[in-house]
Formats: C-alpha cells, structure tokens, sequence
C-alpha cells in the first residue's frame, strides 16, 4: 500500500473539488444505458458515484427514487418516509431530486424543518421511534450520503420499517426497477417541480434534533459524563452532526469542545488520507491529524464522519484508537455496565474484525455472531427479530457500531457514531482511565494482537474472481508456519457468503475480498503474536492472491500464444 507524500497534510487547493462545476455535472451528464458501471448499483450501504463518471447523477436519483415509491406501494408500507442529507456537494441536488419524486408520488415525506443536515443514526432512531408499537402504517427513511467519502461523491441510501440498511433482497428489487427505468428514459417517472413538491401537502416539515437529543440519557450514562467533569473534545469533521452538539451541550451540561464547526462541500479543512484523497475517515490517522495534535488538551475525543455513522476515538494515552481496539473495549465495558440487558444478547461482529473482539466475548461468557461485511446483517439482530440471534451491540472494522439502550430495548439499527463517541466519555468517567488505557489492561489479560489492512489493485476481472473463490482453492497446508484450522468463505454466524475467503490458524488469520466501489481488494490480516508474523502472513496471502490471478489469466489466455 503505498502512502501518498500528501498524507496527513492539509488539502493543497488544487485538490479541491470544483463544486460549481460537479453540481453542473449532475444535471447535465447523463448515464450510458449500455455502460454498465454507470448503470445502478447498491454495494454494501446504498448507491454511491460521482457525476464525473456518469454513476450519481439526477437520472440515477430519479429512477432509485421512483423505484424506492413503487417498492413502498408492493410491501404496503404506508406511514412516512423520513429523509435526512448530509454536507457532501451533491447530497443537497439529489435530497431535491428526490423531493420531487417523492411528492409527486404522494409519499408522506419528513423533512428537516430548517433545510438542515441529518445524520444517518437520527433518520434510523426516528424511524424506529415512529414505529414503536405499530403493525401497520409503517414509516421507512431515506439518506442522501457517500459516508467518509471524497468530497467529489454522492450517495443514497435506503431504510425499510426496520430502520436500518436495506437487505440484499430489498436493494435487488430496487436495483432492478431503477435500472429498467434508467433504460426506459425515466418515462415511467413521476415527478413535480420542487417548488410544488416544497409545498405539497405530504411534504411535512420535522424536528429531528430534538427527540434525538432528549433520548440520548435512554442509551449514554450522560449522568455521570456531566458529574466527572469529563472534558470533551469533538470534531464533526464538517459532516451532518454539526449543529447537534450546542442542544446536547445545553441539555445536558457536560464540558464539549467543538473544535471545528466549518461546513465546507470541498472539505478544504481535512488532511489528505493515505492515498492522496480527501475523506472524512475518522479512523484513519492521516484523516485525523488535527485531532490527534489536541490530545493532550482533552480527557478524551472523538470525530465523526461526514454523515456520522462512524466514530473515531483520541485519548491521552494511546492518541487516535484501533477501530478494532475500541470495539474490544466499548464491549467489554458495555456488557459489565448495563445491568438490564438481557444475559442472552449476543455480540455481533464482522468476520473482518478483529479476533480480539472474540476473546472478550469469550470472557464475558457471551456469544458471538459474525456476519460478512455489511451493518444490514445486524439489522435483525438488533431488533430481536423472529429468527434472529439478539444482539446488544454489533460492530464493524471500519469504525461503525450501534447498541442498545440503558433498559436494553433498541437505540437504532443502524450505525451512530455519535453515541460510541460518548460512551467513550462514559467510559472514561466510570473506569476513571480512559478507552486507550483500557485496551492496555485487556491486552494483558487476552494478548495483544497485531492487526492491517491492506488495499491493492484489482482488475473488475481480478475482483469477480475473488467474489467466486472456493476452500479447494486454497492448497496449502500451514500460514506462517502455523496449521491451517479453517478455511471459510462463509460466515459462521449466518451462513451467508463473505464475498471473498478467510484463512485461519490457531495464532492468526487473513482474509481477502474485492471493493465494491473501487478498482482494488483489501486483504486484512491479523497475528496474536508480533508484527513480523503477521507480514508473514500478509506475504503467504499475497502470494496466495498473485497466484490465483496468475491462474485464472492463464486459462482465458488463447491457446498458441505467449
């Protein structure tokens, strides 16, 4: 993985993305029908693209949005329909596209009632509070966000009535009539211009923040946040949450400092990420330098992304935390602090994860369910759902998770980064050390693993070949020296494809599968050893991976030729 030399730099203005220009190219580039990489798609989290390229603009908009009303009207899902933006530069174009959509097909749409920005995790509580105790008339959501993604790209995102990412069978459906429709020239649109969609009647004007804002103590220990004196340092990175603190600050009397309020789409704000990009990844260290630079200042902080569903944690101790790290820890806390909570709930977790996350769910005596990646698959989970393992937190490696309230009924279903940032302050407040510290102390008593991802290159051919990836492809006996103990290319928790394929031993594991937006695989590994073990373990695994696209080039290579 090479390193840009702009990492953890400030964005040069250069870099900068010409917002002018990329909101003209939402409306005036239009998809190639026959180009299939600017047709529809839904990866893990939604539809994501940029205008540039022909893969996020008003035609795509127009025929998910269309495709979302005739979706609703099959399933009968007949109550509101909350929907939420975040600060990206196409956020707001599409949340209008959409609009408009939305109100000619006379959807019962909740909007913010100051025009303002909506976190992900608000438009998954607001759904679920909607919901609670209903059996029809059922609200659903939508949000307009890429996630941390470069300033240059949109995102659309859909919520069923469980709150939560759409499953793989919902997306399909939508996928499938929104690119029919896209083919069709949108003829089978409807749509009103915004003025009037503004004005319709099914248009409702919401307050978001402040049921949001008054339910926090339902799921935070603000109580005692307020009572140490924890001194708090938050950066919403720009992103949709950064009008939320002064109400939280106001109602709860604990010692915030926003340390940047700047909403800015071209996020000229951030230091470059590994890769020479501009992300709001707050769990990336190049991302992260301004409040990695404040540590000292601060008893703990955290930033959030650009729509707040992940988090990303600084403490005086250890400076910016191991996605992995804090979700061992927020773990271990949470399932000795909530009291209420059922002694069933179970910890869910991403086969991508770290294997620390199991130890301490091992030592708690809870049980463990691991999905692929996707928050979707925690979707039942944490809902309780008929069939489904009860979970009372699940969390992913990319720094996203959700858990349930103090009473031990659900917070939200999908993910907030919002609240893992202040149980941080609650954990630093009750434990009197901070989640750094912590980690320290479970290292002592479980190991201390060594975990990384890595992103290399990949052809579309090269990526669909690991999507197709069997055991028996895998000869070898031993990984770094170690006996080869499983071989998956499904998740135990639930059966379901990983979409790549895990290798594991009894001190490690590495695991390999393709992005869904960009032209590379991410190959993730883990030691419970030492550093060198586990670049051993990466280089078995690459050469694993060279040798598998070696293979399969060879045999659609003609015969005769060289």
């Amino acid at each position: 993985m090479k390193v840009s030399p702009l990492a953890g730099t400030p964005a040069p203005p250069s870099m900068l993305v010409n917002v002018p220009r990329l909101v003209t190219a939402y409306y005036a580039e239009h998809p190639d029908r026959l180009a299939a990489a600017e047709r529809v798609a839904f990866g893990t989290s939604g539809h994501r693209g940029s205008a540039f390229e022909r893969t996020f603009n008003e035609a795509h908009i127009l025929a998910i949005t269309q495709a979302i009303c005739s979706y609703r009207q099959a399933h009968r899902i007949e109550g509101p329909l909350f929907m939420g933006m975040d600060t990206h530069a196409l956020s707001e174009p599409a949340f209008v596209s959409a609009l408009e959509v939305l109100a000619a097909n006379g959807v019962e749409v909740m909007i913010d009632r100051d025009r303002g920005y909506t976190p992900t995790p608000v438009i998954s509580h607001a759904i679920l509070r909607y919901n609670r105790g209903r059996r029809s008339g059922l609200a659903d959501g939508i949000v307009v966000t890429p996630s941390h993604n470069p300033p240059e790209d949109g995102g659309f995102k859909y919520n069923p009535p469980t709150g939560g990412p759409a499953d793989s069978e919902v997306t399909g459906v939508i996928e499938q009539t929104a690119n029919a429709l896209l083919a069709e020239d949108l003829r089978a649109v409807r749509r009103m211009p915004y003025e009037r969609a503004r004005r319709a009647a099914s248009t409702h004007l919401h307050d978001y923040m402040t049921p949001y804002v008054d339910d926090l103590a339902s799921v935070i220990d603000m109580g005692i946040i307020k009572s140490a004196g924890v001194q708090i340092g938050v950066d919403p990175l720009g992103g949709a949450g950064v009008h939320y603190w002064e109400p939280i600050i106001a109602r709860y009397g604990i010692a915030v400092t926003v340390v940047n309020d700047a909403v800015d789409p071209t996020f000229r704000f951030m230091t470059v990420d590994w890769d020479g990009k501009i992300r709001t990844d707050c769990s990336s260290p190049y991302a992260m330098v301004p409040l990695v630079s404040m540590r000292d200042r601060f008893d703990i902080a955290f930033a959030n992304d650009a729509d707040h569903d992940r988090h990303g944690i600084v403490t005086p101790t250890t400076g910016l935390m191991n996605p992995n790290h804090y979700l061992a820890v927020a773990i271990s806390y949470l399932f000795t602090h909530r009291s209420r909570w059922s002694t069933e709930a179970a910890v869910g977790k991403t086969v991508v994860s770290s294997g620390m996350i199991d130890r301490v769910t091992a030592a708690l005596g809870r049980r463990l369910l691991e999905v692929p990646v996707g928050f979707k698959w925690f979707v039942g989970g944490l809902l309780h759902l008929e069939g489904k393992e009860s979970l009372g937190f699940a969390g992913e490696e990319s720094a996203g998770a959700s858990f349930r309230r103090l009473d031990g009924t659900p917070w939200t279903t999908d993910k907030d980064g919002m609240i893992l940032g202040l149980l941080a302050a609650e954990i630093t407040a009750t434990l009197g050390l901070d989640p750094g510290a912590r980690y320290v102390e479970l290292t002592r008593e479980l190991g201390a693993p060594v975990y990384e991802r890595i992103d290399a290159p990949a052809t579309p051919d090269q990526k669909r070949l690991l999507l197709q990836l069997s055991p028996a492809q895998v000869d070898a006996k031993e990984l770094a020296g170690d006996l080869i103990r499983a071989i998956v290319t499904t998740a135990p928790g639930n059966g379901e494809s990983i979409g790549g394929l895990k290798v594991i031993t009894d001190d490690g594991w590495f695991a390999v599968r393709p992005s869904g937006t960009e032209e590379v695989y991410k190959l993730y590994a883990e030691s419970f050893r030492d550093r060198p073990h586990l670049q051993r373990i990466q280089a078995e695994a690459q050469a694993l991976v060279t040798r598998l696209f070696a293979q399969a080039s060879d045999r659609r290579q003609p015969p005769g030729t060289a």
